[in-house]
């Protein structure tokens, strides 16, 4: 399989010519050291390393060190980590950029890098395009051995991360301290097994069941974060009677929660959920993607903030929260941005401020938490095709046939209908996929507007 590219970063399946190997690593990483020196003209240059439970993260790590040490600069290796770690730890040192070794919620059999710059975010679209001619044209230039880099070890940094949001004004331990929740969290087997019962403890939680939470790299279930993938710890919350259960990605950027009966509170309401408590203590803008559930923007207009929506991507959403000075951001699978920690999708300060929220209520039940939002439906699907071309051609016939209905074309095809039905039918920058996501106000509703598109993008005559 050939290399995924995006804002996000580099990943790829191992194994074969064309896959994420020890070749592509060294390629990758020193494309981007020589990025990082024209982008900040430095005489000395310091990357954090950081790397999820994945088997192979911890042998592809070495390759990184030595990479970077070979072409002089200096590493910061903080070992098993989270990709929202990495970045608070190079805000911490401040450091030159760093690297995240993970391939996010992609299976066992992947591996990738996330890239930073000094701000602690991914590479913005215009540096992102630059890393890329670098890594083409291989531009690179290995050191003499007296110009050799340092690498050093710093463990302890999640802990640190966990501090930093312990500091945050809208997280209280203390009401945390006294709901006495019992929570379950299912950790995939990678970083968020380390992370998750560390900041519960740090918040005062003391019933904690502990679910596939040794970082051996070993997942248990597709390490998605979405409902159909997470049916054992749906069902061991209720049998436990906790009060809710957690669940978040190999890499930790993105959380979702299940609620005490066993139902899955939806990834969508992750962030609506999270937008409403920042709300209430501050009004100002919101920002999602054009994928997100409406109820995050009705949640919006009915407090009187101001709402907007970008192209799919963390790094758009980042963008556009930083033009309008947005209070909080994120996308609805779970990915939220808190601006007074970083900005830079965080699963830890989405758990912290969701149990202040819940404590707040007086330990409100998931259930009836989620009963005060729009009841909004949602189908998330994607559908290959046999090339680049079959897509463009089908693209186009969807939009001469929805001509004459309010669309937004900014981000593949978002097609809006009555009653806050729509649709969003996006193209895969590196794959022959469609994405299409499509949202509607009941089931019955949702189910027939689903076949009916399927039908148009599978029967292109």
């Amino acid at each position: 399989m050939i290399l995924v590219k995006s804002l996000s970063g580099i990943r790829g399946t191992l194994g074969g010519r064309d896959g994420f190997s020890p070749i592509e690593i060294i390629k990758f990483s020193a494309g981007y050291v020589s990025w990082m020196k024209r982008k900040y003209k430095k005489k000395k240059y310091t990357v954090i390393l950081g790397r999820d439970g994945r088997i192979s993260s911890s042998i592809f790590q070495k390759f990184l060190i030595i990479t970077f040490q070979s072409l002089g600069v200096n590493v910061i290796d903080i070992g098993l980590s989270t990709t929202p770690t990495v970045g608070i730890a190079i805000l911490n040192e401040k450091a030159d950029g760093g690297i995240m070794l993970t391939a996010s919620h992609n299976p066992k059999s992947w591996n990738g890098l996330k890239m930073f710059n000094s701000k602690g975010e991914f590479l913005s679209e215009k540096d992102f395009k630059k890393f890329s001619s670098i890594v083409d044209k291989k531009y690179f230039h290995f050191v003499p051995f007296r110009k050799i880099g340092n690498s050093i070890y710093k463990e302890n940094y999640i802990l640190k991360h966990i501090e930093l949001i312990l500091t945050l004004p809208l997280v209280d331990k203390n009401i945390i301290q006294k709901a006495r929740f019992k929570i379950v969290v299912d950790g995939i087997n990678s970083t968020g097994g380390i992370a998750i019962p560390l900041l519960l403890k740090s918040l005062g939680v003391k019933d904690v069941m502990k679910m596939y939470c040794d970082p051996n790299g070993d997942f248990t279930h597709n390490p998605e974060p979405i409902e159909k993938n997470l049916k054992e710890i749906c069902k061991r919350v209720p049998e436990v009677k906790a009060d809710l259960g957690i669940s978040v990605d190999p890499d930790v950027d993105r959380v979702v929660f299940i609620c005490e009966n066993g139902r899955f509170f939806g990834e969508e309401y992750t962030i609506v959920s999270i937008a409403d408590y920042i709300l209430k203590n501050k009004i100002g803008p919101i920002v999602s993607t054009f994928s997100s559930s409406n109820a995050l923007r009705d949640l919006s207009n009915k407090i009187g903030a101001s709402y907007y929506s970008t192209s799919v991507g963390e790094v758009h959403v980042v963008k556009k929260m930083k033009e309008v000075h947005a209070i909080f951001g994120g996308e609805g699978n779970g990915g939220i941005i808190y601006p007074d920690l970083r900005y830079g999708r965080d699963a830890l300060v989405g758990i912290a401020l969701f149990l202040t929220y819940l404590a707040k209520f007086s330990k409100i039940s998931l259930t009836e938490l989620k009963k005060k939002y729009p009841n909004y439906v949602m189908s998330k699907k994607k559908i290959k095709f046999s090339s680049n071309q079959e897509i463009e051609k089908i693209l186009e016939k969807i939009k001469n046939k929805y001509k004459r209905e309010d669309m937004n074309l900014e981000d593949g095809i978002k097609i809006f209908f009555l009653n806050n039905e729509w649709i969003h039918i996006r193209k895969s920058n590196t794959e022959n996929i469609i994405r299409l996501h499509i949202e509607s106000f009941s089931k019955k509703r949702l189910n027939l507007l689903t076949k009916k598109i399927l039908y148009e993008l599978k029967n292109n005559n």
